[in-house]
């Protein structure tokens, strides 16, 4: 039991003397990592992912059901508007367009031929009253001369009326026809083929899709989804730039077209669509691809901005050589509490903080600065205030020195902003 505790005390210090050796080096001093506040342009964006899609995107489809006989454009293929596309065998429609015609001729001779009954019908009543007047015939005579009568002039009103039944029906059949020559509804280009030759399509419930047809790619779309947080900073009009998986090393702009107010809750989390115009003239955007956005909120020109890795270093106690015992442990305190000391927002948002500086007399000082909120670019923050000139160096880090330097040691938290490279 003994030799174990002495064994657990060796480890113990050759561990506290590693990671001592890594602070500060082999030559016993601290190495930090150093970085300059420089001056230039600062843009704030606001990041989401998107899918590019076409401006305008139609689902082709048919109203009528049958068999496909015929393909006229296959994926990829350009077409015009009204173009024919496919036809749908048009033997059952053609029949019955036929039929129907057969049907309303049949109307009509049934029209003419009970307009010639009226005319006898009409003769024999001026017959009929002409012998009722002299009493050679009986009013009952008279009276069913002028039933037959007024028949025919009803049965005129329904033939005619089924003459009118039979050409929309006509109609009907000749309009479905029609339906079996599918046809582009607009110019574009076909990204989507649904069916092929021979297959039997249904169309009793719902239109089935056989082409999708989208508008000239020269002009695409973004459908990005932007969190709750961020919508407010996205207005109709702000420049974008985005960048797909395909074209890395090339950006591309837009501008905001639409922020819809439909939410889209997943998980809790909840989302806006947001609409991005962009140009796409040579084309190398394509329906589907996934792309990385970057709404652009502000922009700050020559401005004096400073490392977000340096507000979030804070310096262990144990290197402040020169401080008193009492400030030591408020240091101790502070590092315990460090969100307090970090300013608000990610990375170096804005508000509060303080930076570290090598000091020739005093080791590492302390600067305070204020920062604008939420002007930062995830990288540097604009500078607000603060005793902090352009091209000076601040600490953003430890870093090893001595024979093992770039090594790191695995079992060693990385410090806040100060991880080593």
């Amino acid at each position: 039991m003994k030799r174990l505790l002495i064994g657990v005390a060796v480890v113990a210090i050759a561990a506290g003397g590693g990671i001592w050796y890594w602070a500060r080096g082999a030559n016993g001093a601290a190495a930090f990592r150093l970085a300059k506040v420089e001056r230039g342009d600062l843009l704030v964006t606001v990041t989401a992912t998107g899918t590019v899609q076409p401006v305008t995107q139609v689902q082709v489809g048919t109203q009528v059901s049958g068999t496909i006989q015929r393909l006229f454009v296959d994926f990829n293929a350009r077409v015009k508007e009204n173009e024919l596309v496919a036809q749908i065998d048009p033997a059952p429609f053609q029949a019955r367009v036929d039929q129907d015609q057969a049907n309303l001729l049949r109307a009509q001779a049934d029209v003419e031929r009970v307009k010639a009954n009226l005319v006898q019908a009409e003769k024999e009543l001026a017959r009929s009253k002409e012998l009722a007047k002299r009493e050679l015939i009986s009013a009952a005579e008279l009276d069913a001369a002028t039933a037959a009568y007024d028949s025919l002039v009803a049965q005129i009103k329904v033939a005619e009326a089924t003459v009118a039944q039979s050409r929309s029906t006509l109609q009907i059949s000749t309009v479905n026809l029609g339906y079996t020559k599918i046809k582009s509804p607009i110019d574009g280009l076909v990204i989507s083929r649904n069916v092929d030759v021979g297959q039997t399509v249904a169309a009793s419930l719902s239109a089935p899709t056989l082409f999708v047809i989208a508008d000239s790619l020269k002009k695409i779309q973004v459908q990005a989804s932007v969190a709750e947080a961020d919508i407010g900073k996205i207005v109709s009009g702000q420049d974008v730039s985005f960048t797909v998986d395909a074209w890395r090393e090339k950006p591309f702009s837009g501008k905001v077209s639409q922020i819809r107010l439909s939410p889209t809750t997943v998980q809790n989390v909840v989302t806006y669509t947001v609409l991005i115009d962009a140009d796409n003239p040579e084309e190398k955007l394509l329906p589907g691809m996934t792309a990385s956005v970057a709404f652009q909120v502000a922009r700050h020109t020559a401005v004096l901005k400073i490392p977000n890795a340096a507000l979030r270093f804070i310096p262990p106690a144990d290197l402040l050589v020169d401080a008193a015992p009492g400030d030591k442990e408020k240091e101790k305190d502070k590092d315990r509490d460090k969100d307090k000391d970090k300013p608000r927002g990610p990375g170096g948002g804005g508000g509060r903080g303080r930076i570290w500086v090598q000091d020739p007399a005093a080791g590492l000082k302390a600067i305070p600065v204020m920062t604008v909120p939420g002007a930062t670019d995830g990288s540097f923050t604009l500078l607000k205030s603060g005793e902090i000139q352009e091209g000076q160096e601040v600490i953003t880090g430890l870093v090893q020195s001595g024979p093992d330097a770039g090594m790191s040691n695995p079992f060693v938290t990385q410090r806040p902003g100060g991880g080593r490279r």
